[in-house]
């Protein structure tokens, strides 16, 4: 009898040693769902009919000019849609990626980024238009002002979240940030790309309040900022750049000279009204404004689509702030929730100086409207970053999967 109830005792025990190693084995099984949670899919909706907006607006607004250029009305149409296939590349090769593994690289890619802007002042760099923004290897060209958006989120998002206390040591932590930020900005606005240079300065500032900066260095920023732009108006008052920078305030005052591209694009939004005079319709893109599928693609499409074409643009972009808005919040670590935070004001900047540019509310210099216009830098860009936001929103809800399961 003691022997049989021996035996049963050594195999509960054996049982329930069992049942031990098998609930450890739980979390790992979780831990290898981290790759596999849900995709945004609202996200992904609305950056589709985004980009499916920007190739219809795209083809529409160059017709004119690519049969004036090049002899056929799809140059650019076509070019749009190959870009806009690279971008779904780069996009799904971003979204399966973690993105912990940029964390490392984030240092690296800050320094690659100045080498690269100051690249642009050799014989690689090209010039178009008096600007010298590309640089050229053969056939390829790539923006540095570009790429240094998305090192300049990178970095700030590895540096504040390595040391989230860091947002309130002047020295050691808000200096390196903006120091970084204040470089690129100085190399980007030497091409010349004002429009470019305030993004950055914007993205970081913004981000550093994300990260929980003091409101007095923020006051600080602030009265710094309207000192140089005073500074600026004093000193270069009669200067050339002066007076190209400042055209913004009345460009009707010089309609053929440097307010010439800002009429036409008034001219336009105005024409369109309300609904617009209907697509394909519009009488600007008739060789009257430059280059209508670049940067002042928004004009084109007030033009044709009015007011309300204009307002639900806006409300797609809206959307898409809400769904990266909802991933910053919901992230599973400070650097995550700091690089969708980054990626989000990114887009919000861009279109906020877009529509500035466009409506004379701002000098006009080049910066396009994203997933709108024409332009493979840009276009690959913004659906690369969306694929980063995808990837940090499935690991948000892989992680709350695995939670669950815990809990279960």
């Amino acid at each position: 009898m003691e022997n049989t109830k021996t035996d049963e005792i050594k195999s509960t025990g054996r049982r329930t040693k069992k049942k031990r190693k098998k609930s450890r084995k739980m979390p790992l099984t979780g831990r290898l769902k981290l790759n596999g949670g849900k995709t945004d899919t609202l996200l992904v909706l609305f950056v589709t009919m985004l980009v499916i907006f920007g190739i219809i607006m795209v083809f529409s607004s160059s017709y004119y000019y690519s049969i004036s250029r090049y002899g056929t009305p799809y140059h650019f149409f076509i070019r749009q849609i190959c870009w806009v296939m690279a971008g779904g590349v780069a996009f799904a090769f971003t979204s399966c990626i973690d993105y912990h593994k940029y964390y490392k690289w984030a240092p690296w890619l800050a320094l690659v980024g100045v080498v690269l802007l100051v690249l642009l002042f050799t014989p690689l760099g090209h010039e178009i238009n008096n600007a010298k923004r590309w640089i050229g290897v053969g056939p390829v060209t790539i923006m540095p002002g570009e790429l240094a958006k998305i090192f300049a989120i990178l970095f700030t998002a590895w540096f504040l979240s390595d040391r989230p206390e860091r947002i309130r040591e002047m020295l050691t932590g808000i200096l390196p940030v903006a120091g970084l930020g204040g470089l690129y900005a100085v190399l980007i606005f030497k091409q010349p790309n004002l429009s470019t240079a305030i993004t950055v300065v914007l993205i970081v500032g913004f981000m550093m309040i994300v990260a929980g900066l003091q409101k007095r260095w923020i006051c600080t920023a602030f009265g710094l900022g309207c000192a140089a732009l005073l500074g600026f108006v004093t000193f270069m008052k009669g200067s050339y750049q002066y007076g190209r920078y400042t055209t913004f305030l009345d460009p009707f005052a010089d309609p053929k000279g440097d307010g010439y591209q800002v009429v036409q694009a008034l001219l336009a939004i105005g024409t369109g009204g309300l609904s617009g005079v209907g697509l394909g319709k519009s009488v600007q893109k008739s060789l009257y404004l430059p280059e209508p599928q670049n940067d002042f693609i928004l004009a084109i499409i007030g033009e044709e689509l009015g007011l309300i074409g204009i307002m639900l643009l806006m409300l797609l972009y809206c959307a898409f702030a809400w769904r990266g808005i909802h991933i910053a919040l919901h992230a599973k670590d400070q650097f995550g929730m700091l690089l969708a935070s980054g990626i989000v004001l990114m887009v919000i900047i861009q279109v906020v100086l877009n529509v500035a540019v466009v409506t004379s509310s701002m000098p006009a210099t080049g910066i396009n409207l994203p997933f709108i216009s024409y332009g493979g830098n840009g276009i690959i860009m913004f659906m690369l970053c969306t694929g980063v936001l995808v990837n940090i929103s499935r690991q948000n809800s892989a992680s709350e999967q695995v939670v669950e399961e815990r809990a279960e």
